[in-house]
C-alpha cells in the first residue's frame, strides 16, 4: 500500500488502481492493521463530523460504504456522517470547490475530467463500476417502445426522450451520442415529469434503480425489462480541494476494506441482488461513448466494460 506521507496527490499513483483490480476481483488478502501509535503517545482528536450529501446519505448503500471506509481508519479518531442540507448536485460541487463551505464535506457523485480537475477524488469505483450501466424506468404504456431495441440507432429512430438531471455527467455523455435528453435541476421533480410523459425513460445506476422504486412506492413506475444502456462511468467519493485530510482517510479506509475482503462483501451485500433481479446478462447491451473522462478513469471505465460479463457472474454468485 502507498505511503500517505508522501504527496497530497498520492491517491492518483498506480496503487489506486492495483487497489481496484483488488476491489473488482474480490481478492482477498491478508487484512492491513491500522498504525495506530501507542496509547500513551497518543490522543486521539475530537469526534469528527462528516457532511454527507443528502442524496447520498439517503442511500443505505452509499452510507453504509463511507460508514466503513472512516471506521476502518480509527487513528484519525471517532466520527459521525450527518445528513446535508438539501441541494442538488449541481450546487454541491460548487459548495465543495469553494472549500469554506461548512455544507458539505463529501459527495458521491460520477467522475469526470472536469470535477477531477475541480476536487479531490478518491477514484475507487463505489459499486465497483455499476452506475454506468442503466436501465429505463418507464410507464407501462410505454414499454412496446423499447421492443427490439439493440442500439443507438433504434433509439433514435424511434424518438426515445431520456430524462436526466441538468448537472448529471449522464447527459452530455447522452448528447454527444445525439439521444434526445429532458433534465431537471432536482432528481424529485425527474420522477414527476416522467409521469407527465414529458420523457420516455428515466435512466438509472443498475446500482441504484431497485432503491429508488422503493422509495418512491408507485405501481406505474416500472423497469424496462430488455435494454441496458452502458458506458465508462466510474462513481467516486469526492471532497474539496483543499480537504486532504478527509480524502486520505476515506481512501486509506476503502483499501483497508477491499485488502481485507469487507469491500466485496458489501458489493455482494447491496448490489447482488439488485443484480440477479434485472437479469443484466439477458439484456441488449447498447453501448455509448464518453469522452468526458480523465485518462485514469478511462482506463478504469475500459476495464469495468470488458469485464462486464465475468463481473455479473461474481455479484449473482
Amino acid at each position: 500500500m502507498a505511503s500517505y506521507s508522501d504527496s497530497p496527490r498520492c491517491w492518483r499513483q498506480p496503487a489506486v488502481r492495483v487497489a481496484l483490480v483488488l476491489a473488482l476481483s474480490f481478492f482477498l488478502l491478508e487484512p492491513v492493521a491500522a498504525a495506530v501509535p501507542a496509547a500513551d503517545k497518543y490522543q486521539p482528536p475530537p469526534v469528527r463530523e462528516y457532511k454527507l450529501w443528502y442524496r447520498n446519505f439517503d442511500s443505505p448503500a452509499i452510507l453504509a460504504l463511507l460508514q466503513l471506509a472512516l471506521a476502518k481508519t480509527p487513528e484519525y479518531g471517532d466520527f459521525r456522517v450527518v445528513r446535508s442540507v438539501e441541494m442538488g448536485q449541481g450546487r454541491v460541487l460548487r459548495e465543495m470547490a469553494e472549500s469554506r463551505s461548512k455544507l458539505i464535506d463529501i459527495a458521491n457523485v460520477a467522475s469526470s475530467r472536469e470535477r477531477e480537475s475541480a476536487l479531490l477524488a478518491i477514484p475507487i469505483p463505489i459499486d465497483g463500476g455499476l452506475l454506468g450501466f442503466r436501465v429505463c424506468v418507464v410507464r407501462p404504456h410505454s414499454l412496446p417502445l423499447f421492443d427490439g431495441v439493440k442500439s443507438v440507432e433504434d433509439i433514435r429512430d424511434r424518438g426515445i426522450r431520456i430524462g436526466q438531471g441538468l448537472h448529471w455527467p449522464d447527459t452530455d455523455i447522452l448528447e454527444v451520442n445525439d439521444i434526445p435528453v429532458v433534465t431537471h435541476t432536482r432528481y424529485e421533480i425527474l420522477f414527476r415529469m416522467l409521469r407527465n410523459d414529458r420523457f420516455d425513460c428515466f435512466a438509472r445506476g443498475v446500482s441504484e434503480v431497485t432503491f429508488d422504486l422503493a422509495i418512491e412506492d408507485d405501481p406505474d413506475l416500472v423497469i424496462e425489462p430488455t435494454l441496458l444502456l452502458a458506458y465508462p462511468m466510474p462513481s467516486y467519493f469526492f471532497t474539496a480541494p483543499d480537504d486532504y485530510l478527509t480524502a486520505h482517510r476515506v481512501q486509506l479506509g476503502m483499501e483497508r476494506a477491499i485488502v481485507d475482503g469487507s469491500f466485496g462483501h458489501f458489493l455482494k451485500t447491496y448490489y447482488g441482488k439488485p443484480l440477479e433481479e434485472l437479469a443484466l446478462d439477458q439484456r441488449n447491451v447498447v453501448v455509448l461513448r464518453n469522452p468526458f473522462l480523465s485518462e485514469e478513469s478511462r482506463a478504469i471505465g475500459r476495464q469495468t466494460l470488458s469485464n462486464l460479463r465475468r463481473r455479473l457472474q461474481v455479484f449473482s454468485r
